[in-house]
């Protein structure tokens, strides 16, 4: 089966210097991907070279067997692309309810379908529904989090790319997060997750899932610093340095010797 998300040998430039230097990887849909490494080494730049922020030197981009590498960023985002950049990008002077608006209408989403894609948003981060009124730029660290992944959510893609979704949140959010990012990738709810919640919060969460799954299966590329959180929630991993992929495989060989060698300064 051919990946939904596939880049090949891609080489991108910023100011006259290399930053990517022959860049593969994928992602397969219904999986969590973790791409790793220290700071500076390109990762960022990866994911702005998918999203279309930043142009490829060579090379070739595909999602869902369709060169993008050539199309403008808002053509990749209605291919299906949803991004949550570093710094979450929220609007903070609009209420919570007025971000994700934004993002309903952005995207042409009205009346019933808008109203089960929010219902949606609100299943998998019950504390937005609860703050609607309350402004971006008051919220938390890991509530801003939670509103930019909803919105991008809003847009229902196919590959949700998500860049340090855990910087700057407190270990409990961290934890939240993660527990969300496991059931957007799974088809169904296993009595384990039910019991680490209340009910009322388990049967929402399952709505949300089923939904995810009548929809079609959801992609995550996840850029994150936080080894343990990429234990807990990635399928598979990718460590960068100085612009090249450099070990990849099972997220259960991210070994300690790994993140000693590839990971840590």
């Amino acid at each position: 089966m051919s990946a939904l998300l596939e880049l090949q040998s891609v080489e991108t430039d910023i100011g006259g210097s290399r930053i990517l230097r022959g860049v593969s990887l994928e992602v397969n849909s219904g999986e969590v991907v973790a791409l790793m490494g220290r700071n500076g080494v390109g990762k960022t730049t990866t994911l702005r070279s998918i999203t279309g922020l930043r142009p490829i030197r060579s090379g070739s981009i595909t999602l869902a067997g369709q060169r993008i590498d050539r199309m403008t960023p808002d053509a990749r985002a209605r291919a299906g692309i949803g991004y949550v950049p570093q710094g979450r990008d929220i609007f903070p002077h609009l209420t919570i309810e007025e971000n994700l608006h934004v993002g309903l209408v952005v995207h042409g989403r009205r009346g019933t379908e808008a109203r089960i894609m929010l219902d949606r948003v609100f299943a998998l981060f019950p504390v937005l529904k609860e703050m609607l009124s309350r402004k971006g730029g008051v919220l938390s660290g890991g509530q801003q989090q939670q509103l930019a992944i909803g919105r991008a959510l809003l847009t229902n893609p196919k590959l949700l790319i998500l860049d340090e979704p855990t910087e700057g949140i407190q270990p409990s959010i961290i934890d939240q997060i993660g527990d969300t990012l496991k059931k957007l990738k799974t088809s169904n709810i296993s009595e384990k997750d039910a019991t680490a919640q209340s009910r009322q919060e388990a049967a929402e969460i399952m709505g949300a899932v089923t939904t995810l799954k009548k929809e079609g299966a959801l992609a995550i590329l996840l850029v994150e610093q936080y080894v343990d959180f990429c234990r807990e929630v990635a399928d598979r991993f990718y460590a960068m340095d100085r612009g090249a992929v450099t070990i990849s495989g099972d997220i259960a060989s991210l070994t300690d010797e790994v993140v000693k060698v590839h990971l840590q300064v």
